[in-house]
């Protein structure tokens, strides 16, 4: 393959092969401050087409690699400015806000190339009602649902989708940060839910609207996949773990782990998550007008009857990412670009190697109060472990140097190795050399699959 260093602007328009594909030096700018776009980062610091990245806000970790501006993720014209300002040539959004707020509109108006879909088809994630809808008419294996608009009408509908244990979901419709979902065990714990997000808006307008599920049984999984809104390249299966502490007790988190790759999902499962769930939902989107462009996350559950999705995401997932992007052996960089200019099925399929399990540290008290502030001891001693990386999700450096936590979520250590053994061994004992007051992690990330 002929190759040509291009110093900016990667603007040739569609290669008629892979060989023709021009090497450039993109400034990329990564939207996000979590674990998820450390993880993002890092990966694209590697690709050969990336020769300067920008994040924002970013955090302590981010800031190791590339520098961090200080313009939150939800501040749309600020960041639409910044991409302006530094010339930009690929976006990669991270959190989900800034997805349905239209940034990714704004940023092709301005002509900036970007990796994250519409406002209109990022509803797939904005609205479960929305996906719910497009489920139906796509004939999208999922469970039954009732989406209700008033806590009357829910507290009728329990009825109808309550198991014989008492077990039915509860979903506000909108975003809520990963905390808008309740499987209750009971009718008392379902109307509790319901009066909560329709009644005393305890998540604002995202529970104005309630959709009620069945509840389904299996191992949940996670496949995310990139696509340029006609091919679908999924990437490597993952299993993330919810709720907040061992053997999945007490309430729901934005994560508290994940691995890869599950034992039980080969080849013959994949295949029939691209035919059954990821291909007629793509072709959904663009018939609706909305097509998808960036990466769809479909939160699976491995039922009796085959893969049912529990719900789509429209961005990367945290914190799948941080195990799913170490085993990705491709260049990243050049994977979005294709997914950002309409070219993936100029690239292969991307291949994947090794394991990964990744642990979840927080801070005391998540995901309810907590505080912020505490020092973070022991990151060097992790981080130069054989195979270990720790991810930043909620710090910040002081003036003094030091490393704070930052949020409810604070670190992602994550291990690798050539079984799910040994990448659990390195992540765990990674765990060990890090401290700061307050400090919460569960003990029990991939052991189902050791058993």
């Amino acid at each position: 393959m002929m190759i040509v260093i291009v110093p900016s602007s990667r603007k040739f328009g569609l290669p008629e092969s892979l060989g023709e594909i021009q090497t450039v030096s993109m400034r990329v700018l990564v939207i996000g401050g979590g674990g998820r776009e450390h993880a993002l980062v890092w990966k694209l610091a590697q690709s050969e087409r990336v020769g300067e990245l920008i994040c924002a806000p970013g955090n302590a970790g981010i800031a190791q690699i590339a520098p961090c501006v200080d313009i939150p993720a939800h501040h749309i014209d600020g960041l639409v400015s910044l991409a302006k300002l530094r010339k930009v040539d690929l976006v990669v959004v991270g959190p989900e806000d800034p997805l349905a707020a239209g940034i990714a509109d704004r940023l092709r108006e301005v002509g900036i190339a970007v990796v994250g879909p519409s406002a209109a088809a990022s509803r797939i994630e904005s609205s479960k009602s929305w996906a719910k809808d497009l489920m139906a008419e796509a004939g999208i294996p999922t469970a039954r649902s009732i989406t209700v608009h008033d806590r009357e009408t829910g507290h009728a509908a329990i009825d109808e989708l309550i198991n014989a244990d008492g077990g039915i979901v509860v979903k506000a419709d909108g975003l809520a940060a990963g905390k808008g979902v309740v499987v209750a065990t009971s009718r008392s714990e379902a109307e509790r839910a319901i009066d909560a997000f329709m009644s005393r808006r305890t998540l604002g307008e995202a529970g104005k609207t309630v959709v009620l599920e069945e509840l389904l049984t299996g191992m949940e999984l996670s496949v995310l996949a990139l696509t340029d809104g006609k091919t679908i390249y999924p990437l490597t299966p993952s299993c993330d773990y919810k709720r907040v502490n061992d053997g999945d007790e007490g309430p729901n988190t934005g994560g508290m782990g994940a691995y890869t790759r599950p034992a039980s999902v080969d080849a013959a499962l994949m295949a029939r998550i691209q035919a059954e769930i990821l291909e007629p939902t793509i072709a959904a989107l663009a018939t609706r007008g909305t097509p998808m462009n960036g990466v769809l996350y479909a939160g699976l559950i491995l039922t009796t009857d085959g893969p049912k999705v529990i719900e789509f995401n429209a961005r990367f997932g945290d914190p799948e990412t941080q195990v799913v992007l170490p085993t990705f052996d491709g260049d990243l960089g050049l994977y979005l670009e294709a997914v950002a200019d309409g070219w993936l099925d100029k690239l292969d399929p991307p291949t994947i190697s090794g394991y990964a399990v990744g642990i979840g540290m927080s801070s005391g008290g998540y995901p309810g109060p907590y505080e912020t502030g505490k020092v973070i001891s022991g990151l060097h001693d992790a981080a130069i472990l054989e195979d270990v990386i720790v991810f930043h999700a909620g710090t910040k450096a002081t003036e003094d140097g030091e490393v704070v936590t930052a949020g409810g979520r604070v670190l992602s250590v994550v291990g690798l190795g050539g079984d799910l053994h040994e990448a659990r061994d390195r992540a765990y004992d990674a765990v060990t050399r890090i401290t700061f007051d307050g400090a919460h992690h569960r003990t029990d990330i991939a052991a189902r699959e050791l058993v």
